[in-house]
């Protein structure tokens, strides 16, 4: 199954079991890095605002409780309601495109996607429930806001997403550069 090529090796689509794959991986990659992130925050808000809950790790990392009611380094502090609104709207145009695409989107572009989407929701879920996201993995050896799971999925996915896209694109213009010369020209003079 998967992507049906048209003779040249151009991606035609997938089959009818092929889009249902494609759909059932990325509501369970999204369900299960929500899940991930709902459960971690659930676990880390239990403890004190700002205590340490552990590490240093490695030099890089500790656990320390936040609750942002912003973005990242204090942005947009107190539009708590209007940032989750954003995610939810982000994620429904995201979701859009992954729909629209189904047939063409690569492995890539769909795991991306399905963490952004996961990282978003997860955040948006924070936002609208509790009036803040609650943040806890801090770096020790840079000055970083902390974070937490949603963030790393949005920022992770994010660069999954513009990789899958740029192999893509790559790939298609090497096949069109190869389908575009004469026959008995291809490797020829070079």
């Amino acid at each position: 199954m998967g992507i049906e090529t048209d003779g040249q090796g151009a991606p035609r689509g997938r089959s009818r079991d092929g889009i249902l794959r494609a759909a059932g991986a990325f509501a369970l990659i999204a369900a299960l890095w929500l899940a991930a992130d709902v459960a971690t925050k659930a676990y880390f808000n239990g403890f004190a605002l700002g205590s340490v809950v552990g590490g240093p790790y490695l030099g890089i990392f500790q656990f320390r409780l936040v609750h942002n009611t912003g973005m990242a380094w204090g942005l947009f502090g107190d539009s708590t309601f209007a940032l989750g609104v954003m995610s939810v709207v982000v994620c429904a145009v995201l979701t859009g495109f992954f729909l629209a695409n189904i047939r063409r989107i690569t492995a890539l572009e769909l795991v991306g996607l399905a963490l952004v989407v996961a990282g978003g929701i997860g955040n948006a879920l924070d936002r609208f429930t509790l009036g803040y996201v609650v943040d806890f993995i801090e770096t020790t050896f840079i000055d970083f806001p902390v974070f937490n799971v949603a963030d790393i999925g949005v920022t992770c996915g994010f660069i999954l997403f513009v990789l899958g896209l740029l192999l893509s694109f790559k790939a298609s213009e090497a096949s069109s550069e190869g389908s575009a010369q004469p026959e008995g020209s291809k490797g020829e003079g070079r």
